[in-house]
């Protein structure tokens, strides 16, 4: 896939939509948790959960770690899959407490591969919560993909989605875009917004879609 092709496709998006100001969060630990709670739900669950954890100033990193994690779980219901989540949550609390003392500005301060690697080792974190958390918590150049990168796509021919996987859908984008945090950031920010609002599973709105003809 040529750059070209993608930075096309990502100037149409941004024409239509401007700037997306994603990840919507007021800090860096916020953004982490929102995206380990973002698992297999939509964002106003999360923010549900989010806004629970902030009316009872609990969303900062020393507090959640020391909090039990039935209590925990109870807390972040609206989110889903709560017990799941808490446990997985608190998995990565305890990495960043044992090894870098509860700083997550240590953790954050490894270059993007190591950051990587040690997200990926914690039980429960997968490549887009990973790559999640590198890129808006850490602000380290990596590329998100999700299904709405896959959907979109393969529907104007750019990949096969039966037969692409999430690391070579990756490295498209990272091989041929400058690695850079804030174009990163902003394209899938703009892929998001375009699958919920025009490139939808079913009930696709194609005729209006900013992408219609490329």
């Amino acid at each position: 896939m040529s750059a070209d092709r993608l930075l096309e496709l990502f100037n149409r998006l941004q024409d239509h939509f401007g700037p997306q100001h994603w990840w919507p969060a007021e800090t860096p630990f916020e953004i982490m948790v929102g995206a380990v709670l973002t698992q297999n739900t939509n964002w106003q669950n999360v923010t549900k959960a989010i806004d629970g954890l902030k009316s009872l100033g609990l969303l900062e990193f020393h507090l959640l770690d020391s909090l039990p994690i039935e209590e925990l779980a109870r807390l972040i219901r609206p989110c889903g899959y709560y017990n799941l989540k808490a446990r997985r949550l608190k998995n990565l609390l305890s990495l960043i407490r044992d090894n870098y003392h509860g700083d997550l500005e240590l953790f954050f301060d490894q270059e993007v591969g190591d950051l990587r690697q040690e997200l990926l080792a914690v039980k429960g974190i997968g490549p887009e919560t990973a790559d999640s958390i590198t890129l808006y918590a850490a602000g380290k150049p990596t590329f998100v993909v999700d299904t709405y990168t896959l959907r979109i796509l393969s529907r104007h021919d750019m990949i096969w989605e039966d037969e692409a996987d999430y690391h070579s859908v990756q490295e498209m984008f990272m091989d041929s875009l400058p690695l850079d945090v804030a174009l990163f950031n902003e394209y899938h920010a703009l892929i998001v917004r375009t699958a919920k609002e025009y490139c939808k599973k079913k009930n696709r709105c194609c005729e209006d879609c900013p992408l219609n003809g490329f």
